[in-house]
């Protein structure tokens, strides 16, 4: 089944125009409307991958904030001894 559309009317000022007819005569997509759905879907799925990493952060924060509030925590050179050892740093000045 196709999905459903919706028409929009764009205004753009002339330079802007000009560049999406350039694009469009360069072959790269076969009209207007496609270059403009092309660049939308685009925006769109850039703001849906940020959103998600934003719920990420969230759920990671909350877990770390639990873990403190529970007791599970580790003294910060503790912390940065085993990040130093998982990263193969074997001193404070970042030597290998």
């Amino acid at each position: 089944m196709p999905t459903p559309t919706g028409q929009m009317t764009v205004t753009l000022t002339r330079e802007l125009e000009q560049f999406v007819r350039d694009k469009v005569r360069e072959g790269a997509f076969a009209t207007t409307s496609e270059y403009i759905r092309d660049l939308v879907r685009s925006r769109y799925l850039a703001e849906k991958e940020r959103e998600a990493r934003l719920q990420a952060l969230d759920a990671a924060l909350a877990e770390g904030v639990a873990d403190a509030e529970a007791g599970r925590i580790v003294p910060v050179h503790e912390a940065f001894t085993r990040i130093r050892a998982e990263l193969g740093i074997d001193n404070e000045s970042g030597d290998t």
